[in-house]
């Protein structure tokens, strides 16, 4: 099998886990080729996501490493099976490879939690509000790219309106309900949005007020995706420099606990949708 001249970061991360199985079983990759006779080349490259692998080949390098938790092979052989092209594949040559990574992370999500601080979720913004911050950046993109940019964001939005529609939490600092990236009436439908959103069965808005005391978690904004299994959770944290993937078990239990507390922190669904229609009338 030729090795991937694109390797996504859902490859790399199938990789990454059956690294961990290995080292886990305290094998080398020379160790671990002797042992299940796979080429210890060909094990290398699997680990880190240059070539693909089956799903019986995934269920034997568990058998090999010890690893008897059913759960987490059971998804990993799932995400060996995966052979379809995702939609963000369309984006490929069109949009930097972070861009289509995040997609295929809320595809394959169990479930998704975020926090913003100073942004709307990007699953909760209208088009024009999507449309004024994609043109911000310096230096400016062309409108082609702004359009291509946009179109994206916007598709992502379908995991929240398919038939087996994911849960989806986001807590939202005040403060980003009250920046206006556009202008007054942007502003304004951007938050009725929000609330049309929030009617959603499967999707919860919790708002953290300004007028909350002791509230210093406003730099920990992210994305948390929940895996088939928790081994497979996702931290998404994003940068002026991009997006960085996290999920290293000590990271994912820290972020973990920063969600509790947000959620904790902030007000109740209905007390939040009170105060949403409050900075509607205010507009």
């Amino acid at each position: 099998m030729p090795a991937r001249s694109i390797i996504t970061a859902r490859q790399e991360r199938l990789g990454a886990e059956l690294r961990k199985l290995r080292e886990r079983a305290g094998l080398t990759a020379r160790e671990a080729s002797r042992t299940t006779g796979i080429a210890e080349s060909k094990i290398s490259m699997t680990e880190a996501g240059r070539v693909g692998v089956s799903a019986e080949r995934v269920r034997h390098l568990a058998s090999q490493y010890a690893c008897d938790d059913a759960a987490l092979v059971d998804a990993l052989t799932a995400m060996a099976s995966e052979r379809v092209r995702g939609w963000w594949e369309e984006y490929r040559e069109l949009l930097p490879a972070g861009f289509l990574d995040i997609a295929e992370l809320e595809q394959h999500a169990a479930y998704l939690k975020t926090f913003e601080s100073v942004h709307i979720p990007g699953l909760l913004q209208t088009e024009e509000h999507a449309r004024a911050i994609c043109a911000f950046p310096v230096p400016e993109l062309r409108a082609e790219d702004i359009d291509t940019r946009v179109t994206y964001r916007l598709r992502r939005q379908e995991v929240l309106a398919r038939d087996d529609a994911l849960p989806y939490t986001a807590v939202i600092h005040e403060a980003a309900l009250r920046i206006r990236v556009a202008d007054r009436k942007a502003a304004r439908r951007q938050l009725l949005h929000i609330l049309d959103q929030s009617e959603r069965p499967q999707v919860a808005v919790y708002v953290i007020p300004f007028e909350l005391d002791g509230f210093a978690g406003i730099g920990y904004p992210m994305l948390y995706a929940g895996g088939a299994v928790p081994q497979l959770d996702t931290v998404l944290v994003e940068t002026v420099h991009g997006s960085g993937f996290m999920d290293a078990e000590a990271q994912l239990h820290r972020y973990r606990g920063f969600l509790a507390k947000l959620e904790d922190a902030a007000l109740g669904v209905v007390e939040s949708r009170d105060l949403i229609h409050q900075l509607v009338r205010q507009i």
